[in-house]
């Protein structure tokens, strides 16, 4: 039932791909997914190229399994780490935070399959010209930084606009939210705040027990007056840059904001680390598996679809 031109293409059972979390999707989450039978994702983030090779060859030990990195366009050592994923000739890379045009040659040339994550049409349908495999179109609703349409607007958009796959992202938790996807016309969806708090993520305890504790309006969005707005869970962090927003200090806000993800990945500091994370977190309740987790939402999206088809003809 499953199967789709994102589990073809990729090379996975499923067509589930991990977020790329930057601080707390490591060789350890990204392998055993992939082991699962979705596609786990490094997250470079903001870390060296070094770092990432490393993170890489890990994983190449952890699972036989196809998996991907997630490049972070912004950070400062992008450039270095599109070189590094290119001679490692990962499967999949995906990328965030900016257009991945120039690029894009490079990792088709060392047989990379690219899939960027867009916020809108008209980045999806400029990263389809440039030679895109596939996109991610992420809704609001998702944890870190954010565009502002919702998942539900956004993805049908997307699939009118491009011929290429689509994977619908932000707002899924659940194999309900797997089958309004695919409904959508999505071909694959990205999670990340459910693997969170699967048992093989590395991310400090009390990050996971915040998300686990969650409930429905505990996220906020937090930067918008920079451009570059992040979903994070409610906290005194949260508190103290939503002041700053108010007085439009943006050298204030940024300065708080440095390292505040690392502190509470890492450190397990949830006041005043910024604990992202998506508005599906009121429904993550339980620590699973990477393996639990997938079987469960996939069995979940099967009834789904099959108690609803054809009930309201």
């Amino acid at each position: 039932m499953f199967n789709t031109r994102i589990t073809e293409l990729v090379g996975i059972k499923y067509p589930i791909f991990q977020g790329g979390m930057a601080w707390i999707a490591d060789a350890s989450l990204a392998s055993a997914v992939s082991n699962a039978g979705g596609l786990g994702i490094i997250a470079a983030g903001n870390a060296p190229a070094d770092w990432v090779r490393e993170e890489i060859k890990k994983a190449k030990h952890l699972t036989d399994k196809p998996f991907g990195v997630n490049i972070m366009l912004l950070s400062p050592y992008a450039e270095e780490v599109a070189k590094v994923v290119a001679e490692e000739k990962v499967k999949v890379v995906t990328t965030g935070a900016g257009n991945p045009s120039k690029y894009i040659n490079l990792w088709k040339e060392s047989g990379i399959v690219v899939i960027p994550v867009v916020p809108s049409v008209a980045l999806a349908r400029r990263v389809e010209k440039y030679g895109a495999d596939a996109v991610i179109a992420e809704g609001g609703e998702s944890g870190g930084h954010v565009g502002e349409l919702t998942t539900m607007a956004l993805i049908p958009q997307v699939v009118d606009a491009v011929n290429i796959p689509v994977i619908a992202a932000g707002g899924i938790g659940d194999g309900r939210g797997v089958a309004a996807a695919l409904m959508l016309g999505a071909e694959g969806v990205q999670l990340g705040t459910r693997f969170l708090v699967a048992k093989e993520c590395t991310v400090h305890e009390n990050y996971k027990q915040m998300v686990l504790k969650a409930k429905d309006i505990d996220t906020v969005v937090t930067g918008r007056f920079t451009g570059h707005p992040v979903r994070i869970l409610f906290n005194k962090l949260a508190r103290i840059m939503n002041q700053f927003e108010k007085e439009g200090s943006v050298e204030k806000f940024e300065e708080m904001g440095k390292g505040s993800l690392q502190r509470a990945a890492k450190s397990g500091d949830i006041e005043m680390g910024s604990v992202m994370a998506g508005q599906i977190a009121g429904l993550v309740k339980k620590e699973q598996s990477c393996s639990e987790i997938i079987e469960e939402i996939f069995k979940e999206a099967e009834e789904a679809i099959r108690k609803n088809t054809g009930k309201y003809l």
